[in-house]
């Protein structure tokens, strides 16, 4: 069982353009932060390699080209906004190698904007003409509704990105004895309900949204996501979608054991 973080960025990635702060400009490839995604990568029941992916970035091409990924099973969505599904076209090419359509699995508010603006991928019969599209099968889910995906066990939760309520994922899977199990998975949120916070406190693993220091009115500063943490108490955490404001190496310095700030290439296991 692996977690691998393929971005780890905000909305305007890391460098951001026409920028020469101290992060944009370092050396450190800690600081290179592509937009926020990640892959669930583990063996199923069946000895087969699967390949769950959360999120799919505008960076999605050069992400699974750096990472060498060659298989996406299925994708799940956390929200709808431009800097985690508008790399959905990118799967195509997953079609074509696998030969079979993908999965992909988001709320109603998600899979409505998502059919909306890849309407060439979800309604091919509307096309001028036949072209390379990706071939999916949406599966709308909701909160507190589990299902199985190849053995693991997902539940959505509610958290709050601002006014909008959006995903997160919980993954588990009985009688693995993985280290990183159970997993959260909580991105772009700024409040999280305190029936969400019973569900997180069973967490070995959480994926946390930090984005600075300054007050943000739809994520966590790091101050606050530090505070979460405190009431759910999680053997381990790791920070995603931090701005330019955040220096890896200077940053990673001041954080309490057991916390520490997510990179894109990590890979947890």
């Amino acid at each position: 069982m692996k977690l691998r973080f393929l971005g780890t960025g905000t909305s305007a990635g890391i460098p951001i353009i026409a920028c020469d702060c101290p992060t944009c400009t370092s050396t450190d490839p800690r600081d290179t932060r592509t937009r926020t995604s990640a892959t669930i990568e583990f063996t199923d029941p069946d000895s087969i390699d699967r390949v769950i992916l959360i999120d799919t970035s505008p960076d999605l091409r050069q992400q699974v080209l750096r990472e060498k990924i060659t298989r996406i099973d299925a994708i799940l969505y956390t929200h709808n906004h431009v800097d985690h599904t508008f790399g959905l076209d990118e799967i195509r090419r997953f079609n074509e190698v696998m030969n079979a359509p993908i999965n992909i699995y988001a709320d109603t508010h998600t899979m409505t904007s998502l059919t909306r603006v890849y309407q060439h991928i979800f309604e091919p019969h509307k096309n001028i003409q036949k072209s390379f599209i990706a071939k999916l099968i949406p599966n709308t889910i909701e909160p507190n509704h589990p299902f199985t995906l190849f053995g693991l066990e997902i539940t959505p939760i509610t958290l709050n990105h601002g006014k909008l309520p959006i995903l997160g994922f919980i993954f588990d899977m009985p009688g693995s004895k993985s280290n990183l199990l159970p997993l959260a998975y909580c991105t772009d949120v700024s409040h999280i309900p305190d029936h969400t916070l019973t569900q997180l406190q069973p967490t070995k693993t959480l994926v946390l949204d930090a984005l600075r220091y300054r007050p943000h009115p739809t994520h966590f500063t790091i101050d606050q996501a530090l505070e979460t943490i405190a009431k759910i108490n999680p053997f381990r955490t790791y920070f995603v979608h931090m701005t330019h404001d955040i220096l890896h190496a200077k940053t990673n310095a001041t954080l309490p054991p057991g916390v520490a700030l997510a990179f894109d290439t990590l890979v947890l296991s």
